[in-house]
């Protein structure tokens, strides 16, 4: 793995304050490096992060959450980040996903967790949420792929960064996609860091069935970005509104989909905080 990445990925690790607990848990796809925050025996707060992002994103949200969570944010296998994959055993389906976070949580010791992801993070814990009872309560923020598909633009402008990724291409496109907003530049650094990582290939589909949505009745806050250019917010937000109708919907309107943990970060850990405390106190 490029040394620029390991320094970039702890520099914005480092910015999660002290006592951070590093683990590297087995599971049958490989080795899953989680880091951990908050006091041992604290009710559980699984963070699964973006495609092409690592658990060092949750960077500004971490600190609030591990006051009374105990946070463990995990990098996805086969993307960036320093979980290794197993050699001759891929995550390939929806269904590995799930035997992925089995495994996961079993190696943690963890029975049953709140979970929240971001983006594609945000699409594979509502899979799992969808499947599993050792979801207590799921935090969405800036889901894609899971209510309305891409936009086609969006797609267009990510596309040369999926097939030919580099650092200016990345940083050109986050520019883009948050409309000159201002990154944080340790995480743009890790972000552009990361174009230089070899990435396994996703499971991306298929997208979660009007049914299987409908019959989930796990405590759910979706959290989307106003400004976002993946999906409409408003499209979003009414799409889950049917689909979801218990749902928690909030709409960041000055918030763009990457970077939103950091950019949006007080309203994003005031929303979150406060659905897992109403959660804890429903029992």
């Amino acid at each position: 793995m490029p040394g620029t990445f390991i320094e970039a990925y702890e520099g914005l690790l480092d910015r999660w304050g002290g006592g951070v607990d590093h683990l590297d848990i087995p599971t049958p796809y490989g080795i899953t490096r989680v880091n951990c925050a908050g006091p041992e025996g604290a009710p559980p707060l699984l963070l699964l992060p973006g495609g092409g992002d690592t658990s060092a994103s949750w960077f500004a949200n971490v600190p609030e959450w591990a006051r009374t969570r105990r946070v463990l944010a995990a990098d996805l296998i086969g993307d960036a980040g320093r979980s290794l994959p197993a050699q001759g055993r891929r995550i390939g389906s929806v269904a590995d996903l799930g035997r992925w976070l089995d495994a996961l949580l079993d190696g943690l010791g963890v029975g049953r967790t709140a979970l929240a992801g971001h983006s594609y993070g945000a699409w594979i814990a509502l899979h799992y949420a969808l499947v599993s009872s050792r979801v207590s309560h799921l935090a969405l923020a800036d889901p894609t792929g899971c209510f309305a598909g891409y936009r086609p633009g969006y797609l267009l402008r990510a596309l040369p960064t999926l097939l030919a990724p580099s650092p200016a291409r990345v940083r050109s496109f986050l520019r883009w996609e948050t409309g000159g907003a201002p990154l944080d530049p340790d995480w743009l650094r890790l972000q552009e860091a990361a174009a230089g990582v070899e990435k396994a290939r996703p499971v991306t589909k298929p997208r979660p069935s009007t049914a299987a949505l409908r019959a989930l009745r796990t405590p759910t806050l979706i959290v989307l970005a106003g400004r976002g250019r993946p999906h409409d917010a408003e499209r979003v937000a009414k799409a889950v509104s049917g689909l979801l109708p218990d749902a928690e919907i909030a709409v960041l309107p000055g918030s763009s989909h990457h970077g939103m943990q950091h950019q949006a970060a007080d309203e994003l850990n005031a929303l979150v905080g406060a659905f897992i405390g109403r959660a804890d106190l429903s029992g």
